[in-house]
């Protein structure tokens, strides 16, 4: 027997749950079904999320030649023979190819297509988990519309949920009952996947039914015990992955210790410890900075401390690092002038390094050795002199930064600069 989400699967797209943004009265989807017109697409975003749903209402709304493949098993021999059948009496409409996990067709495999999409005879209704940009070939993505699918919200799967409820009901002839906070458990810990609340569902109704065939009650014990516990999404080499990492940084830079500490915990979750540590000393350099300097060793003790520990005692030296770096003041001074000067030497002719600045011993050219001037024989180690190359002699690279520290070092440096 199919799985239960299978059996149900929406028909149209007014039994889809979620995905407002395009599903609904006068919505991208809801307007492409109704101008009879049907333009190559590819849908992305997590799994359980209505992609292949929407895919198959799609294909079943137009007139043409129905095919669909999974990009994990199809080869190029499947796509030559539906290439081979354009023109047929069965294909006299066109071909609509739906491609589930596209992402994983080689550029081999996809290459073959290009040409008839181009053509029109094979419209193409990909779906894919992964980000388009870096999973999906620049060819196929300009002549595609793409379609984002958004993980659904809880409410939205607690509305799945009961017209799944409904429609088994009516299906096994029994009275199946729930509680509301059942129905928001399983919707919580599925992490916005459809599919995966359905399964609880179904693995409930199948193994109490057994003890009593005529009444299921699903409600929280039952709840917690299927669903075991919630899955945090997380791919050390996928989008996930860099996002997580990105919100664990921003929410440091933006002084935020409870969300920066949410962060944290997600990234634990998917154990991948040396890219906590990594990020952790970046910040300390880029976001903290001049405007406290220890902040880097403190860090480094901290990350290989968690290094030497592991999961899970490791959380504890990362959680100290991460709230730190959070509360303390922050300067980007030193990145911006590094990025500053390594952009110039891109851009512009900077010219050579002033002659008394040169090794004078590897240097026999320099004609004038005495021209440098030894800080260390004037007072507080200072004497003015030209150490920019003459091209960019007026270049500011580094500002200092509106904080404690640096302003107090510029005070003390306008103070022998400026000295008469």
């Amino acid at each position: 027997m199919k799985p239960l989400a299978d059996r149900i699967r929406p028909t149209n797209l007014d039994e889809i749950v979620g995905q407002d943004h395009v599903i609904g009265k006068n919505k991208l989807l809801n307007r492409l079904l109704e101008s009879n017109m049907v333009p190559n697409m590819i849908f992305f975003g997590p799994s359980g999320t209505g992609k292949t749903t929407v895919a198959d209402i799609i294909a079943r709304a137009f007139n043409k030649k129905f095919f669909k493949l999974n990009g994990t098993n199809a080869n190029i021999d499947d796509i030559k023979n539906i290439i081979s059948q354009i023109g047929t009496f069965g294909t006299m409409n066109g071909i609509l190819l739906y491609i589930d996990e596209l992402h994983y067709l080689t550029k081999r495999q996809q290459q073959p297509i290009l040409e008839h999409i181009e053509n029109g005879d094979i419209t193409l209704i990909g779906s894919t988990t992964e980000n388009v940009n870096f999973s999906i070939f620049n060819a196929l993505l300009s002549r595609s519309t793409i379609i984002e699918f958004k993980a659904l919200h809880t409410d939205d799967i607690i509305k799945g949920l009961k017209r799944a409820l409904s429609l088994e009901k009516k299906r096994l002839a029994i009275e199946i009952t729930y509680e509301d906070s059942a129905l928001n458990y399983i919707a919580e810990v599925a992490g916005g996947d459809l599919r995966r609340a359905l399964n609880t569902i179904e693995l409930i109704i199948n193994t109490y039914a057994v003890y009593n065939p005529d009444k299921i009650n699903i409600d929280i014990e039952k709840a917690m015990e299927c669903s075991q516990s919630k899955i945090t999404h997380y791919d050390r080499d996928g989008d996930n992955h860099y996002n997580l990492l990105s919100f664990f940084q921003k929410s440091i830079r933006g002084s935020d210790e409870q969300a920066c500490i949410h962060a944290l915990a997600r990234l634990i979750k998917g154990g991948d410890l040396n890219s906590i540590c990594r990020r952790l000393l970046v910040i300390a350099s880029e976001d903290i900075g001049l405007a406290y300097p220890q902040a880097i060793s403190i860090v480094k003790t901290c990350t290989d401390s968690a290094l030497q520990l592991g999961l899970p005692e490791a959380r504890i030296p990362l959680a100290q690092a991460t709230i730190l770096l959070a509360s303390l003041p922050k300067s980007n001074s030193a990145y911006r002038a590094i990025d500053a000067a390594l952009s110039d030497l891109d851009k512009i002719d900077v010219g050579h390094i002033p002659y008394n600045l040169c090794d004078a011993h590897s240097n026999s050219f320099i004609k004038n050795k005495s021209a440098y001037l030894y800080p260390h024989d004037y007072p507080n180690s200072y004497v003015k002199q030209q150490y920019m190359p003459e091209n960019i002699k007026d270049k500011i690279y580094y500002e200092h930064g509106n904080n404690k520290f640096e302003q107090s070092i510029k005070s003390y440096w306008s103070r022998i600069k400026n000295r008469k």
